[in-house]
């Protein structure tokens, strides 16, 4: 799974209070409930004219590792309206995040608020106070909040949802001759139109039609879905990569690159090739629209749906999403800091101003269905190409050992001459293995046009 880090803005590391004990805040006393404010959200509603913790100071830390300034906007947006809450959001670098959160919620001065990544959900979740939110309110509101259902209760949930697009160079577009017309329906137009990008000098290539060198890991799986092919069989357990759904998205875009439209050799980093102008096309997801704005901003690009086996015919799916997630609650916290984190819940939930400001950030289609139709995000270049959402499925929350070996694959069959077919066993094995001992359960069955495959 990819994190939105690349997307985030530049943060001061702070220096972490303590906030699992008595949750005193800094000495402010509210005494007036009625702020005056209108009651928001259509389900999952939030009423601002309340006192929280009677009033009395209470102090949350709230530790991320990405989007800094956006997290401290809203957080100074809830202490306006309620200034005897202290919100303290610390930065902590992503590779020491998921080493020191556990250990600290294991203890009693943990973060009373903490992000959540859901490939980390199994470390996380024991630690983690449930949402006093009935699901159903929760699952009106939100697209695919019932997927995070656990014993009837919900830890957190999906704010935006990220999938795959086809990211293309506009300028190489339009001096291959390509219009939007020639936008392609099918894999097999794909192909085509890869050959109309491509341009050799010689024999020798100078700007790639398509790269996929670093992002088979990416899309894999996304890939076979299209074909019918579930990620899990029917037990939810048992890794399906070994098939022949996965054959063939493998021999497709092997295809592509037989035709000379790529080449693997030929920027070995997809997104890289892409932003430095040495590939017309590449699949990514959305937070590579954060990458291209930081890194290569002269890039002129658009995106457009992933294709599909046959012109005309719906496929089981367009591609898989993973969700990006709201925080979770300290179950050790103080009532005094539960009482606060679960008001901020609702106000942030409900906030759609922040709701629609951090998707588009962050380069994910909203789960919050009051926002969802807002035509800001059909100008998002991420969004822009996201399908009908109904036709993107969540597999769950994935242990990254999965991806871990799809990408192994790749690369095996890119750059050590594994054959296709004995590459695909390989990562069945290491999957399976990676899995074993894990409580992991695909929610696949979830999805709306679920049918079981082996």
């Amino acid at each position: 799974m990819t994190t939105v880090a690349a997307l985030a803005a530049a943060g001061l590391v702070l220096t972490a209070c303590s906030s699992g004990g008595g949750g005193g805040g800094g000495g402010t006393v509210d005494d007036n409930p009625d702020k005056g404010l209108p009651v928001v959200g259509d389900s999952v509603t939030y009423d601002p004219n309340t006192l929280v913790n009677e009033g009395e100071p209470v102090t949350l830390d709230w530790w991320i590792w990405f989007y800094d300034e956006g997290f401290k906007q809203i957080a100074a947006e809830y202490q306006e309206i309620h200034p005897n809450v202290t919100i303290n959001v610390v930065n902590q670098p992503w590779d020491d995040y998921w080493t020191k959160l556990p250990l600290e919620l294991q203890g009693n001065n943990g973060p009373a608020l903490f992000n959540i990544h859901n490939s980390q959900e199994a470390n996380i979740l024991p630690y983690a106070e449930p949402y006093d939110i009935p699901v159903d309110e929760l699952d009106a509101d939100f697209t695919g909040a019932a997927s995070h259902v656990v014993d009837d209760e919900v830890y957190y949930i999906d704010f935006g949802l990220m999938s795959g697009a086809i990211y293309y160079n506009t300028d190489m577009w339009e001096a291959a001759g390509l219009t939007d017309a020639d936008i392609p329906e099918t894999w097999e137009e794909f192909r085509e139109v890869a050959k109309k990008l491509t341009i050799r000098e010689g024999d020798t290539l100078t700007q790639a039609g398509y790269n996929f060198n670093s992002t088979g890991g990416a899309f894999q799986g996304g890939f076979a879905y299209q074909l019918g092919q579930n990620l899990f069989a029917e037990d939810g357990t048992t890794p399906a990569i070994d098939n022949a759904a996965n054959l063939e998205v493998i021999e497709r875009n092997l295809e592509i690159y037989a035709d000379g439209s790529g080449d693997p050799n030929f920027g070995t980093n997809s997104g890289e090739a892409f932003g430095q102008g040495l590939a017309a096309m590449t699949y990514d997801w959305g937070h590579f629209v954060g990458n291209l704005a930081d890194n290569y901003p002269d890039i002129n690009y658009a995106t457009f749906r992933l294709p599909v086996p046959e012109a005309g015919e719906t496929p089981y799916a367009f591609d898989r999403y993973n969700g990006e997630a709201t925080f979770g609650i300290n179950a050790k916290a103080s009532d005094a800091q539960k009482e606060a984190a679960q008001d901020f819940l609702r106000f942030f939930l409900t906030n759609q101003e922040f709701q629609t400001q951090m998707c588009l950030d962050f380069g994910v289609f909203p789960a919050y269905k009051a926002i969802a139709e807002d035509p800001v995000f059909a100008e998002n270049p991420a969004l822009s190409a996201f399908g009908d959402v109904e036709r993107y499925i969540w597999p769950g929350p994935m242990p990254a050992g999965i991806e871990t070996s799809w990408k192994a694959m790749w690369e095996d069959i890119l750059y050590n001459n594994v054959a296709p077919a004995d590459a695909l066993k390989a990562a069945q094995a290491q999957a399976e293995k990676d899995l074993a001992g894990t409580e992991f359960v695909s929610v696949e069955n979830l999805y709306p046009f679920y049918t079981p495959t082996s």
